[in-house]
């Protein structure tokens, strides 16, 4: 399930910083009731020692306006933001509080809600085209020959990346639905140039690709990547997907 909500900054309301993923994964645990918030943010779903938030997020999306020496960001014609999950009590609780409340807070500003409206992107083949809607992360920490660890990120193209995308989705399949992943392996090949999002989330250095994908491989775990989102830090708004094919959007509300 996928949720798009179009929002309007109220015009006393501070500027946005430009690293906001935390403060946006702040504000969407706010805007749940709070049995479900504290279940999704404590427990998740688990499978051996991997644990899952199952949802992710978009960057806030429009027309922007930057200030460097600030560190702030505008969104002067509104905000869209993209919230998708398979989990259906988290993704109603959320919608419904939206709506009811009318605004979110983001950090120090307060943003209107104008519209919410949801669609259910159903994976209908083995071949799957989408653009991310957040960069999408894969990376490896590893040992240097004279100790200490590092960081190796990957971008889509790269064999490691499919590897990894691979692993983390067959694990989200698993935690959600209680049972093993089908077999197959999903494959993804960037049909435009990869390009690089260097960011930063809590003080910490992250860096994710963004691009138009074609994933191929098992329908239940394409299924389960266009819902949660692929790659790591989902829940940390990173790796959310749209289907890129017409999508019949249903509106909930509209002010």
């Amino acid at each position: 399930m996928h949720a798009y909500i179009n929002m309007k900054i109220d015009p006393f309301s501070p500027a946005l910083p430009i690293q906001y993923n935390y403060l946006v994964q702040s504000a969407i645990y706010a805007a749940l009731p709070e049995d479900v918030a504290s279940r999704i943010h404590d427990e998740g779903y688990s499978a051996g020692n991997r644990r899952f938030k199952m949802f992710s997020f978009s960057r806030i999306m429009g027309k922007f306006l930057i200030d460097s020496t600030a560190g702030t960001i505008k969104f002067p014609d509104g905000a869209n933001l993209v919230i998708s999950s398979p989990d259906i009590k988290f993704f109603l609780s959320l919608v419904n509080n939206l709506l009811t409340k009318n605004h979110v807070r983001i950090g120090d500003s307060i943003l209107h809600i104008n519209e919410v409206r949801f669609d259910e992107l159903k994976v209908d083949s083995d071949v799957l085209i989408v653009r991310t809607l957040s960069p999408v992360v894969a990376y490896s920490t590893l040992l240097r020959p004279g100790g200490g660890k590092y960081t190796c990120y990957y971008q889509p193209g790269e064999g490691e990346f499919n590897k990894l995308v691979n692993a983390n989705l067959r694990k989200k399949y698993e935690a959600f639905y209680g049972k093993q992943p089908p077999e197959g392996e999903i494959q993804a090949r960037p049909l435009d140039r990869p390009r690089l999002h260097v960011m930063s989330y809590k003080g910490t250095v992250i860096k994710g690709y963004t691009c138009r994908l074609k994933l191929t491989g098992p329908r239940e775990l394409l299924q389960i990547g266009l819902d949660a989102g692929i790659g790591s830090k989902g829940g940390q708004g990173y790796g959310c997907l749209e289907k890129v094919e017409s999508r019949k959007k249903k509106e909930i509300r509209k002010r």
